[in-house]
């Protein structure tokens, strides 16, 4: 196993527990996060197309409440699966998650209409960041055993 899935996996883990821990903050674990988990380490890093699949999310999760705002029922979950459909066809975002993120403000309730999107944004951004982090020490670290491995044999 590599190291970015089981940084991802304690990640996951570890937001699960401060949801489960803190009423506040139950929005922040979702299971897409495990869906995009795993879409962001099965393809090579690239921050570009990282970042736009969780612009993609954000915008998408943003459309979603602000549709259950509006009106929370069936007509306004099938006007918000049309537009993100339309978005990711339209941008090419290619992430099936981004349509399940959408979903989230219509089956989570939270205390004000502010706290599915920002909860969505920051377990992204955190996904992202470890993501950023675990990419450059996989690359770091070969030199690193390398290096200590000449200084145990003297340098040659």
């Amino acid at each position: 196993m590599n190291l970015k899935a089981i940084a991802i996996c304690l990640y996951t883990v570890g937001i699960y527990w401060i949801s489960a821990r803190m009423p506040s903050l139950h929005a922040l674990f979702f299971p897409t996060l495990g869906a995009f988990s795993l879409l962001f380490i099965a393809h090579p890093f690239s921050p570009a197309r990282l970042g736009k699949v969780a612009f993609g999310a954000s915008i998408s999760v943003l459309i979603g409440s602000a549709l259950v705002f509006i009106h929370p029922g069936a007509v306004t979950l099938l006007i918000d699966m049309l537009i993100v459909i339309y978005l990711i066809n339209r941008f090419k975002w290619n992430a099936p998650p981004i349509l399940a993120v959408s979903l989230i403000p219509f089956f989570v309730h939270a205390p004000y209409i502010w706290m599915i999107p920002l909860s969505v944004c920051a377990s992204l951004a955190g996904l992202l960041m470890l993501l950023f982090i675990t990419h450059h020490v996989e690359r770091i670290l070969p030199l690193l055993v390398r290096s200590s491995g000449q200084a145990e044999s003297g340098g040659l």
